[in-house]
């Protein structure tokens, strides 16, 4: 099955700058390949992590860069930039035996979502 890259930003104002950061940091918390768990739990806060992910474990397909902290942002605390990852999810580990065989799910997740696998 052929995977698709979107091209960000599809569409965005002239007057706001793209989220990507320079790096205040290395990307050593994670590299492709790697296994990692998106993190599970209730946040008081809007997450863009999807709930269907929480507690699954992911395999790290690509690093987008530093980029500004959306959760953070949109709560008016700041860019708080960090690392940004495509995670690639199987279906069955999704879903079980109801997800149709070979589908894999891609998330883009900020760093302060994942944690190494076991």
């Amino acid at each position: 099955m052929p995977r698709c890259r979107p091209r960000w930003p599809a569409a965005r104002p002239r007057n706001v700058p793209p989220p990507r950061r320079h790096a205040s940091r290395p990307a050593n918390a994670f590299a492709p390949g790697q296994r990692v768990r998106a993190r599970a739990g209730a946040v008081d806060h809007h997450s863009r992590l999807p709930g269907y992910v929480q507690g699954k474990v992911g395999r790290i397909e690509h690093l987008h860069g530093m980029h500004v902290f959306a959760d953070a942002h949109a709560q008016g605390l700041g860019e708080q930039p960090q690392w940004l990852y495509t995670v690639v999810f199987d279906g069955a580990a999704l879903w079980g035996a109801e997800a149709a065989p070979g589908l894999s799910v891609s998330v883009d997740a900020w760093e302060s979502y994942l944690e190494p696998a076991a």
